[in-house]
């Protein structure tokens, strides 16, 4: 063997641990930031302003490991769309108030009395504390945001919404529009099982989660994430009128009073799927 020979053998070797050192190093800088503790959320899911009740529902929601599943910063610019009454606003917007920028995407114009109602008082509530949820932009499907401008969009259980109104494929464009390319897209909604089919208008309010992607996809996303953060094993699915026996709702059939409340808390709340989708570059 040559001088030369050894040497190239030698550079070959020293190359091959230099490369695997840094792909190494890389793996554990990704394992890093991947577990990262992220004190401002923490923070925020500790906040004294959120309600009682709601920080109650804390071991269904999972707001800490849900929102890191979604890969969230407090220096982005995130939309939340339908925040009803703003259980999760109540992390989001202080969460983001100081770095990023939150915008709440309300219910349509023109939608119906009881929805015009959780509205006015949801924005009642975040315009009366700017010290604590900053300066949140309050906007429609119909015009979210500039069109490329957002680094996340969230909806939590609003899938069946869509697909009870038909307004699904409307909602999602909207939402393709207004996020960057490279963006992130959050979903979670009630999960039927999986060997059932979804009911086209969602009337039970549980969604396949095959469908779910399917139709998200259908859009121009593409899944990166699923996660069993928010699975719940107990939830049978099989309800006189649906999700809504379940806790917070608790509601009987019709007009009368729940009479099982003691068996649907044992449940505790639904079954979730929580799905992430990215625009493409």
């Amino acid at each position: 063997m040559t001088v030369k020979h050894s040497i190239q053998q030698l550079s070959a070797l020293v190359f091959s641990l230099m490369l695997a050192s840094s792909v190494a190093f890389a793996e554990a800088n990704e394992a890093n930031i991947a577990t990262a503790d992220d004190a401002a959320l923490r923070a925020a899911i500790a906040g004294d302003w959120r309600k009682p009740k709601h920080a109650a529902r804390d071991q269904y929601r999972h707001p800490y490991e849900t929102l890191k599943f979604f890969q969230l910063e407090n220096d982005m610019v995130v939309a939340e769309i339908w925040p009803g009454g703003g259980w999760y606003s109540d992390i989001l917007a202080p969460y983001l108030s100081k770095h990023g920028k939150f915008y709440a995407v309300l219910f349509d114009e023109g939608a119906p009395e009881r929805f015009a109602k959780i509205d006015a008082t949801y924005r009642t509530q975040l315009q009366a504390s700017p010290d604590i949820y900053g300066s949140v932009e309050f906007t429609y499907l119909d015009n979210i945001a500039a069109a490329g401008s957002l680094d996340r969009i969230l909806t939590f259980r609003n899938l069946h919404n869509w697909l009870a109104m038909d307004t699904s494929t409307r909602s999602l464009s909207a939402m393709y529009l207004t996020l960057k390319p490279g963006g992130m897209l959050g979903v979670i909604d009630h999960r039927l099982n999986g060997d059932e089919q979804t009911d086209p208008e969602a009337t039970n309010g549980y969604v396949s989660e095959a469908h779910a992607i399917a139709m998200i996809e259908a859009i121009g996303f593409k899944l990166i994430g699923k996660s069993e953060i928010n699975a719940n094993s107990k939830d049978t699915k099989d309800y006189p009128i649906g999700v809504w026996n379940l806790p917070p709702r608790l509601r009987g059939k019709g007009d009368e009073p729940e009479t099982d409340t003691e068996r649907y808390r044992m449940i505790g709340e639904s079954d979730r799927f929580t799905l992430l989708f990215r625009k493409p570059e």
